[in-house]
């Protein structure tokens, strides 16, 4: 099993941190992991993306010009990496602040309403985890468990309080995709 994934949308949405704690949960498994994350100088605001590459194998390069998985949560991102989907891949969106929906028929595509559920969860900062969820549910490519671990690994121990209420905003995700 290699599942190619990139995860991108405006800095200060997560991404970044979204393909780190997938990396952390993948090594949980004693998966082969890379995560190479890409943004501009202006973290907050600004695009960034993330790819993340999770193997029972060696994985030999984690440059990449097709993925598996793409989750896309702004229009720019949309517009660069829907092309770069592999025929029968799986694209993720929210379609908050995307103008124009994906078109391609040859991949699957979902949209998870993951702003929407950060108002029902009265915390904005938990969209990734909303996005997260999503992903899980619909290519379940690590467990849930071993994203908790990889949660407690990545969060300084003074954020650890919030892991419920990530665990509860994963769950969230998860509810908002008919697969």
């Amino acid at each position: 099993m290699k599942v190619e994934i990139v995860i991108a949308g405006f800095g200060g949405q997560g991404v970044l941190s979204m393909g780190k704690i997938l990396a952390y949960s993948g090594l949980m498994e004693d998966k082969e992991v890379t995560w190479m994350p890409a943004y501009g100088p202006e973290q907050r605001g600004g695009t960034a993306n993330v790819t993340v590459i999770l193997s029972d194998e060696k994985i030999s390069s984690p440059i990449l010009n097709s993925y598996d998985i793409a989750i896309v949560l702004n229009q720019q991102s949309l517009d660069k990496f829907e092309s770069k989907v592999k025929p029968g891949g799986v694209l993720i969106y929210d379609n908050y602040g995307i103008h124009h929906a994906p078109s391609r028929k040859d991949i699957s595509v979902y949209n998870v309403n993951a702003m929407e559920a950060t108002f029902d969860l009265k915390n904005d900062k938990a969209y990734n985890m909303v996005v997260l969820g999503a992903l899980l549910k619909v290519c379940p490519v690590v467990s849930l468990e071993s994203v908790l671990k990889g949660l407690k690994k990545s969060l300084p121990e003074r954020h650890h309080h919030l892991i419920p209420l990530n665990e509860e905003a994963i769950k969230k995700g998860m509810s908002l995709i008919d697969k």
